[in-house]
């Protein structure tokens, strides 16, 4: 990273920019986010099961490419091209929502979105990373993901606003408004991209011939415990669904997963910071303490403060393991192939997120949704439990 370049609430220029990206481009996914579940089975049809591995399918997808694209953007030094259409595939596929007429258009398209995303993410991460000061990328991650996920906030509350105007209208039309609408912030945080962030470390001329992190008895061990802590990580949607079977609305319901979003923003910055004295491996191994919790609290909730404290705590939790592992892994790699690296760690939790969300799935449809969070909290525990056979 340059020496002069500009800083702004302690955040390098570029990464503070990327926050920015982030935060509009999350505000765009999480405008139609919250309604996705009711209109898969509500309007859709689709039954419980498949809803589920639907769900988990998508976000499963976009983590498999994600190894592959951080190995390119290593190869070619070029990680901000990837991070353009990456944004941009998604974009068009979130706003493309407004003309589906069948559960297979709309399958169609939010695997393009998630493609997209698999473009983009592990690119972004290596530039955060190169971006950061040595020694701070937690720092670098927690902020960009407080940035992300204030988007997150927004937009179920823009969301909350838009229904709300367009109430007098068939609910289907009033998602198809919703989907249009969405791709707005989403083309405005391409054109950052594209005008504004900054190449980092191309002056790096070692060729990637192989990954010699990924040869680390602890990253190997790391990677498995990720598998495993990814089968405890049912879909948002679960959350949805189980606030719903309470009798909550569906406009009560998005109003929760604001408090989890919320919660999730105002915790990542600091828990990112922290985590860069604390230790990050320290701080991982307490995430899925917190995780068990959460899916402990969803399970046994049946009333409104326990709902609601399931779902801050699920916040600090996809706090913590949404953005530590990155900065951990980002510290463990060789400048040459943090791209490769952090593509690896998305793509094994990828390959684990879809399972997790099928599993959960069937586990609603056999028992109840309470099984289906106690799955989740046996897997955390025991990823919690592997953490510690990890040496420092």
């Amino acid at each position: 990273m340059e020496e002069k370049e500009r800083r702004i609430l302690g955040i390098s220029w570029n990464v503070f920019l990327l926050g920015i990206v982030s935060f509009l481009n999350d505000m765009s996914s999480e405008m139609i986010a919250p309604v996705v579940p009711t209109y898969l089975t509500e309007i859709l049809g689709i039954g419980k099961t498949v809803s589920g591995s639907i769900m988990g399918l998508i976000e499963s997808l976009s983590s498999l490419f994600k190894v592959f694209f951080g190995h390119f953007s290593d190869r070619f030094r070029k990680r901000k091209l990837f991070v353009a259409f990456g944004y941009l595939f998604s974009t068009v596929a979130k706003g493309a929502l407004a003309f589906i007429h069948s559960w297979w258009d709309f399958v169609a398209l939010r695997v393009l979105d998630r493609v997209g995303k698999g473009i983009r993410t592990a690119p972004r991460d290596a530039l955060i990373a190169e971006s950061s000061e040595k020694g701070k990328t937690g720092k670098s991650f927690g902020f960009h993901r407080m940035l992300d996920t204030l988007g997150a906030v927004a937009g179920p509350l823009v969301a909350i606003a838009v229904l709300e105007l367009l109430k007098n209208l068939p609910l289907k039309s009033a998602y198809r408004h919703l989907f249009l609408l969405s791709a707005v912030p989403g083309l405005i945080g391409v054109a950052i991209v594209v005008l504004l962030v900054k190449e980092r470390g191309s002056g790096i001329k070692k060729k990637v011939t192989g990954v010699s992190a990924l040869k680390s008895r602890n990253l190997r061990l790391f990677l498995t415990v990720v598998a495993v802590g990814a089968l405890g990580r049912y879909s948002y949607a679960f959350t949805m669904w189980k606030a719903q079977e309470l009798g909550f609305t569906v406009v009560q319901s998005i109003a929760f997963y604001a408090l989890f979003n919320l919660i999730y923003a105002l915790s990542a910055y600091p828990l990112g910071t922290y985590s860069d004295r604390f230790g990050k491996k320290r701080m991982i191994t307490l995430g899925f303490g917190v995780a068990a919790l959460a899916a402990l609290a969803f399970a046994y909730a049946g009333d409104f403060y326990t709902l609601m404290a399931a779902f801050v705590l699920y916040g600090i939790y996809i706090a913590i393991e949404d953005t530590i592992p990155r900065a951990y892994m980002a510290d463990l790699a060789e400048e040459y192939e943090k791209g490769t690296v952090i593509g690896a760690y998305h793509t094994v939790f990828g390959l684990f997120v879809f399972p997790a969300s099928a599993i959960a799935g069937w586990l609603w449809a056999a028992y109840s949704l309470e099984y289906s969070f106690l799955f989740a909290a046996v897997m955390n525990l025991l990823a919690l439990v592997m953490m510690n056979f990890i040496s420092d």
